[in-house]
């Protein structure tokens, strides 16, 4: 493996591809490229562990190290007893594969990745006499597995556990919001640490934590205990040192507010216990508050929240929706507000028009990311109501 220029594919959520793109030619990638829910760049291995550490937007870091065609299941298994897997795997090392397949000569992909385990062991067992151990929770060695069409590409996963495991959610609610979801949302309502930040149903905590780590400039990975590139065989533990104390000396200070509101008590100590998790006690104030009770109390102010919606929480979604919308015309004026959902109906009776839709999806949900500019005065308020 040429350590200098790995061809490196990050993972991510549909809808945060540009953001993520974004994020990567800030922290040094070359020749970034947007693909479907991941991005394409190149780098050197302290890019890797520096991108690994502080991505928000990675779901999961892959380096391929082999492609080949493979128009049969033999041939597929013929190509991989090729590979010199001693390079990336210890005999007395786990591993564990997961695999994307789309194609329609290989339709299963836990077929094809018990075809693939059955090669790598079989190479072992011929050339060492000895065979690596399958470990599916928590292997040293991850491999990833993609089949497009006859395409086969083989790819070490640098991560380990998905990125969105930040290590600070202690406590979640009935509807929790993804870590990555939440901070693609927050970059992409341009949330940059100047000025004050609300989320009025903040559940568990995860937007106001992720919105203070942007703040802070705090690497999204600081609370995670290990990565899947630190049982590689190149790792360099010097260089990773070096890589978290460069990340961790650009943390600063935060001169806003960060603020949640939530009606439910439950959820309030959730929020308590990850955002001391998180260290952000300090930073971050949460209270019970009826959000549609309340009045604008910081200046400037970014809103931005993931209200209960559809099959996750039953609301009376109009009445709901209508209130949201009343509450940000008379107690919110001058302020730019988004929220995401997937009941695209209920959201009309918001009673504004979005000035900007962005389509994610929240799992398996897809969504709409909303902003909304409120205006002092009725007659502007009209005017966007009437567009």
């Amino acid at each position: 493996m040429n350590t200098d220029n790995l061809q490196i594919q990050i993972k991510t959520f549909f809808g945060l591809e540009p953001v993520l793109a974004e994020e990567i030619k800030k922290l040094g990638g070359r020749n970034v490229e947007i693909k479907n829910r991941a991005v394409n760049c190149e780098g050197d291995l302290g890019f890797l562990y520096k991108i690994n550490y502080s991505a928000r937007t990675a779901l999961k870091i892959l380096v391929p190290i082999h492609e080949f065609k493979a128009f049969n299941q033999h041939q597929f298994y013929d190509r991989l007893l090729k590979v010199s897997w001693e390079d990336f795997l210890d005999v007395d090392q786990t591993f564990a594969i997961d695999a994307t397949v789309n194609s329609e000569t290989f339709k299963h992909s836990q077929f094809m990745t018990l075809k693939m385990k059955d090669a790598i062991v079989d190479y072992f067992q011929d050339k060492f006499k000895k065979r690596p151990s399958i470990e599916t929770k928590d292997p040293d060695i991850k491999f990833h597995l993609h089949i497009d069409r006859e395409l086969v590409t083989i790819s070490l996963d640098s991560s380990g556990d998905p990125l969105f495991k930040r290590g600070y959610r202690k406590e979640q609610g009935q509807a929790p919001i993804n870590e990555v979801l939440a901070s693609g949302m927050l970059q992409i309502a341009g949330w940059d640490g100047k000025g004050n930040f609300l989320d009025p149903m903040c559940g568990s905590g995860t937007l106001l934590i992720e919105a203070a780590m942007i703040a802070m400039d705090l690497p999204a990975q600081i609370f995670r205990k290990k990565f899947a590139f630190q049982n590689w065989k190149n790792y360099d533990a010097e260089l990773f040192t070096k890589i978290k104390e460069v990340r961790i000396n650009r943390i600063k200070e935060f001169e806003g507010k960060i603020v949640g509101y939530d009606i439910d008590a439950r959820m309030l100590n959730a929020a308590r216990m990850n955002i001391e998790a998180a260290e952000m006690e300090e930073v971050i104030e949460v209270k019970k508050q009826n959000f549609f009770d309340s009045e604008k109390e910081l200046f400037p102010l970014l809103i931005v929240f993931n209200p209960p919606y559809d099959e996750r929480i039953s609301i009376n979604d109009d009445d709901f929706y209508k209130k949201i919308g009343d509450t940000f015309k008379t107690g919110y004026p001058n302020t730019l507000a988004w929220l995401i959902s997937s009941d695209l109906e209920a959201v009309k009776k918001v009673g504004l028009r979005p000035s900007r839709k962005v389509k994610l999806f929240n799992g398996k949900l897809e969504t709409r990311f909303l902003q909304y500019e409120m205006y002092e005065g009725t007659k502007k308020v009209h005017k966007i109501e009437n567009n």
